[in-house]
């Protein structure tokens, strides 16, 4: 149903494309209304106050909030179950569940029509969003205006079959929530386990022996092998996702004539990233689970020693087991270049514990257990996401009638 002069029974041509002949073709500004939230100076956002500030950041992970006493017109909040639209950096409809906030000028508060269902309208404002991100990966923009989304089309079936698609939809954005709120419980229970598990607060069955302080320089080896012109792979550390290729973070290597310097690094070898984060203040310092990779010189980059499970320091590190001593060695905030101040010789006289080596094993055994089963739920939520996705295409663009 791609060809304009190949048009099945019951299907017309549109600026759509081809779609069911009860079917209308609107402009967005014909079905809804986009509200623009308020624009904020930097000494108007307080860090505490009666109205929180939903920013995009806010609006999608970032959990440090600003606040607002100011008293402004009603259509600058939003409400639990208002419909809002992340325009600029980052893309998307949310419906808004928490507390009455002031939404920042980055997001829309999207007014329902009479001739749109609210949850129809939702979905496809998701799909949609999906090709305006596909457009800045691009980098063809980097926002959307107001009067561009004005302008965009939406297929208007009739308001039955619009509710109808949008309960179909709907069994899938419950099993997805249902998925997602399981993986969060599984995560709960492994960041507890690691809290006791790697301080020693609980021992495992069967070990009784006190734990041992060593340095870092006794348990590890300072790596300063470069790359020496050899073609791995560059990566580089997400605090979020551990060591992946710049390649996947960037879309491109951005090492350039520094990649020489790199440091050449193997499979169970660590690197410290020095940038601080929202989700490491101090810094973040992941294992690399391939083969041989180089990552950029600042790295302070090191590989375990005999009798030395590189597993458990693996979980070790990346429940903040350095953060405190790292505190006390940084000499002051972020650099130029915005990585810490942190010493190399002082970064391996910092202490960590020493568990007699068998508990290290049967430590790190149990936490990698939680992983997986962690990764085996979030690729059943990555297949009920793709499934959605291909139902949408169906569905919305009418490919696919439901059943009235």
């Amino acid at each position: 149903m791609t060809a304009k002069n190949n048009i099945p029974k019951g299907y017309k041509y549109s600026a759509v494309g081809i779609i069911p002949q009860e079917w209308e073709v609107k402009f967005f500004k014909d079905v809804c209304t986009f509200l623009n939230g308020r624009a904020y100076k930097q000494e108007e956002l307080l860090s505490q106050g009666k109205y929180p500030v939903l920013r995009v950041g806010n609006f999608f992970t970032n959990t440090n909030w600003y606040y607002s006493d100011l008293e402004l017109d009603k259509d600058k909040y939003a409400v639990e179950g208002d419909l809002l639209y992340a325009w600029s950096a980052s893309f998307g409809p949310r419906f808004w569940n928490g507390e009455k906030v002031i939404y920042h000028y980055h997001i829309w508060k999207v007014v329902i029509s009479s001739i749109i269902d609210k949850l129809f309208l939702y979905d496809y404002l998701e799909m949609d969003a999906r090709k305006l991100y596909n457009q800045i990966q691009g980098g063809t923009m980097a926002h959307i205006t107001k009067g561009d989304m004005e302008q965009r089309y939406i297929p208007v079936p009739p308001m039955e079959e619009q509710r109808k698609i949008a309960e179909i939809l709907g069994v899938w954005d419950e099993a997805i929530e249902k998925q997602s709120r399981l993986i969060e419980k599984l995560e709960l229970r492994k960041r507890a386990l690691m809290q006791h598990l790697l301080t020693g607060r609980i021992r495992l069955p069967g070990f009784t022996t006190p734990w041992q302080k060593r340095r870092m320089k006794d348990c590890f080896e300072h790596i300063t092998d470069t790359s020496n012109g050899c073609e791995y792979l560059p990566m580089t550390i997400s605090a979020r996702l551990g060591l992946i290729s710049q390649k996947d973070k960037f879309d491109r290597v951005i090492a350039g004539d520094s990649l020489k310097k790199y440091t050449h690094i193997q499979k169970g070898d660590f690197a410290y990233n020095k940038g601080n984060s929202n989700l490491y203040e101090m810094g973040c310092i992941y294992r690399l689970k391939e083969q041989d990779a180089v990552v950029p010189f600042v790295y302070i980059c090191f590989r375990p020693k005999q009798n030395v499970i590189g597993e458990f320091y693996q979980h070790f590190f990346i429940n903040h087991g350095l953060d405190r001593q790292l505190k006390r060695i940084i000499t002051s905030g972020a650099r130029g270049d915005g990585l810490l101040n942190v010493d190399k010789t002082d970064f391996f006289e910092l202490e960590i514990v020493y568990p007699p080596i068998a508990e290290q094993k049967a430590i790190a055994e149990v936490l990698t257990v939680a992983d997986n089963e962690i990764a085996t739920h979030r690729k059943k939520l990555d297949a009920l996401r793709l499934q959605k996705r291909g139902l949408m295409q169906q569905l919305l663009t009418g490919k696919t009638r439901v059943k009235i």
